[in-house]
């Protein structure tokens, strides 16, 4: 722990400039938090950073132009399961801000040795009852009547559960501008994807429970969401809903239907006032991350998979390069599979 920390602080205090002399100050400090506790406790500031690090490290995420923008709220202060629930209904709204969506993190507690005070069993704190995605939620607690899965969660080992109510989430019909047979599927999405399902490692410390958000890229839900055959698998309803002929596939018929529904997402979020990104101009943005990067003599990482998006990849700047796919911390990593809390 003593090693990454070091490092840690080491990088932080050098990319914002702070002198050597609090370097060394901060160190000492630490050290001697490690040596009679085992462990440390980061300051606001460092917390800060290294949330904001960690975006901007995240692999497979193609939004990290606006890494430092990340809006911190630091609940590790937090002890009790009704402080917990409150904790991330606050995010929930904070986030949502009436459709101006705001990047945002939650950080709860650390790991202390084998204490985990908090984690999160959904890997998004919102979620449709009938995302085929939703089981392991569903064999927890059967028979939801919410629209939206409850938040499980376990705490010093216990498992509680709490309903999300359904005012505290923004959600966007889907409507085409020139096919109103599609508006009658009465199809809609939630305005905030909200990670749950990862933990958050800084300097040698872990926190399992640490729940963030950017915003929608258009084909998320459009490609993949609804569209996915494990997933909510809706090709050839929506495809009957724009008139097109599903006889024989020389009609192109998945193509189109694939482009009108991304045009569809994007639109009804941008009618309705909720932020949202099409795949080229986010791959527009990565681009511009890139060079930010390299001008700053930073090494850029990724995983290519996740890079380009799942509509017309040859377009974008993404799917004609290679990216070195090596994790660097701070960073986010999905729970160990096998844990009974995994994602």
């Amino acid at each position: 722990m003593l090693e990454l920390a070091q490092s840690f602080i080491r990088n932080m205090h050098q990319e914002l400039n702070i002198s050597d002399a609090a370097t060394k100050a901060r160190l000492r400090v630490i050290e001697e938090e490690i040596s009679q506790t085992g462990t440390y406790q980061h300051t606001t500031e460092e917390l800060e950073y290294g949330v904001r690090v960690a975006w901007r490290n995240s692999n497979r995420c193609i939004g990290r132009l606006f890494w430092d923008k990340l809006n911190l709220i630091d609940k590790r202060s937090v002890q009790t399961p009704a402080e917990f629930e409150a904790a991330l209904l606050h995010h929930i709204d904070y986030a949502t801000n009436n459709g101006k969506i705001r990047p945002s993190i939650t950080v709860f507690p650390p790991r202390n040795g084998h204490h985990t005070p908090f984690t999160i069993l959904n890997d998004q704190l919102i979620r449709y009852t009938s995302d085929t995605l939703a089981d392991p939620v569903k064999a927890i607690k059967p028979g939801i009547t919410s629209k939206f899965l409850p938040i499980v969660y376990q705490h010093d080992g216990q498992l509680h559960t709490f309903e999300l109510p359904e005012e505290k989430v923004l959600e966007v019909s889907l409507r085409h501008p020139s096919h109103p047979e599609f508006d009658d599927l009465n199809l809609a999405w939630y305005a905030v994807p909200i990670i749950s399902g990862m933990e958050l490692r800084i300097g040698g410390i872990i926190y399992p429970c640490a729940p963030f958000n950017g915003w929608y890229m258009e084909s998320e839900i459009a490609s993949r969401n609804l569209l996915d055959c494990y997933r909510y698998n809706l090709i050839e309803q929506i495809a009957d809903s724009f008139g097109f002929d599903r006889k024989t596939t020389a009609t192109y018929w998945r193509d189109r239907t694939l482009v009108e529904l991304n045009y569809a997402v994007y639109h009804s979020y941008k009618s309705q006032g909720v932020a949202v990104v099409d795949h080229y101009t986010a791959s527009k943005q990565f681009e511009k991350f890139e060079e930010q990067e390299n001008a700053a003599g930073r090494h850029i990482t990724g995983d290519w998979t996740w890079l380009i998006p799942p509509i017309s990849p040859s377009l974008v700047h993404n799917f004609h390069k290679g990216y070195d796919n090596t994790y660097r911390d701070p960073n986010f990593y999905y729970r160990k599979k096998g844990c009974p809390f995994s994602g």
